[in-house]
């Protein structure tokens, strides 16, 4: 019994279409991966792993796309060879003679693929752009900074320190109220002109670097000291000056220590404690926004401060662990 010989339509429906299938490509793999780098860049740190994703996603969604309507352009495409060897036949086997089918242009396959691919991207970046930007817009526009006003320098004797508490932004009230260690550290040369006096101030923010937790002063304060509190009205509201001999800070709620410096001296803490900028404004101290620190060298007005840009409590500031942690928007 001879074996069954496949149809003159069927083989030649086999042959057409084989003659159209493109090699095997990594191109969507690298795309696919461009966009997950890109989704985990947006919670980690949106510019520098976000823009990686970007471009890993951009070269490799462009190879795709160029490999895809190569014949659109006339390119030759590279197809897989026959593997089989080409059955002899005749006429009078298969009844009917192979009749040459001219090739078209574009094949339903890569028409699909090329919609597929264009109207992804379109979907994809309809759904990411926007909740990108609302997720991550607000934090970086609109930043107004705060200035707090302190009252006159004069309500800081030179080497005392001071708790002193404040309202930073008085639309907000009570919830923005602030607590900071303060010392006059009397003049010092204008690093812009030499032969000048200004004031130096050392502004401590009492927040603990851990997981933001109220630091306290470890030393005497107020009646122990035979020193009255210190009443300022300014217009940021009241202002309490609490006189105080800080042999150092203490984090009650996991036992971070820092030194009178705010130097990490034990605990959990990861750096220093943060500072507040200053501003000398008519006779008046002004607070600007903090920023921290990594260490301080020296003490008062000859301190040599290793300062960075503001981050979270908890967050890693120096050595290569500080790029695990997201871009903190402006803070003031």
């Amino acid at each position: 019994m001879e074996p069954e010989q496949p149809s003159p339509d069927t083989e030649q429906e086999s042959l057409h279409e084989d003659a159209h299938l493109p090699a095997p490509t990594l191109y969507p793999i690298g795309f696919a991966i461009g966009i997950v780098v890109v989704l985990v860049g947006l919670v980690i740190n949106p510019i520098l792993i976000s823009s990686i994703g970007a471009a890993i996603a951009i070269v490799f969604g462009f190879l795709w796309a160029r490999d895809a309507t190569a014949e659109l352009r006339g390119e030759p495409v590279v197809v897989e060879p026959e593997r089989r060897e080409p059955e002899q036949t005749t006429a009078d086997q298969q009844g009917v003679a192979l009749v040459n089918v001219a090739e078209t242009p574009v094949t339903r396959s890569v028409f699909l693929e090329g919609t597929t691919l264009g109207l992804g991207a379109v979907i994809g970046g309809l759904i990411t752009v926007p909740v990108a930007g609302f997720a991550l817009l607000p934090g970086f526009l609109g930043q107004e900074q705060h200035k707090v006003d302190l009252g006159p320098i004069s309500a800081f004797p030179v080497s005392t320190w001071f708790i002193t508490t404040f309202v930073v932004d008085v639309a907000e009230g009570e919830v923005s109220r602030r607590t900071a260690f303060i010392r006059n550290n009397g003049p010092v040369a204008n690093p812009q002109k030499p032969t000048e006096q200004v004031p130096s101030f050392t502004i401590i923010s009492n927040r603990c670097v851990h997981l933001g937790c109220p630091t306290q002063a470890n030393g005497p304060t107020g009646a122990i000291l035979g020193k009255p509190t210190v009443h300022e009205h300014t217009a940021n509201g009241p202002v309490e000056l609490v006189p105080v001999v800080p042999a150092g800070y203490g984090c009650p709620c996991h036992g971070s220590q820092y030194d009178p410096e705010g130097n990490r001296i034990a605990g959990p803490a990861p750096h220093a404690l943060d500072r507040y900028g200053f501003e000398i404004v008519k006779g008046r101290l002004i607070l600007l926004s903090t920023y921290s620190v990594s260490h301080v060298v020296g003490t008062g007005a000859q301190a040599k401060i290793y300062k960075y840009g503001y981050t979270g409590p908890g967050e890693q500031i120096d050595g290569p662990e500080q790029w695990l942690y997201p871009i903190q928007p402006p803070h003031h």
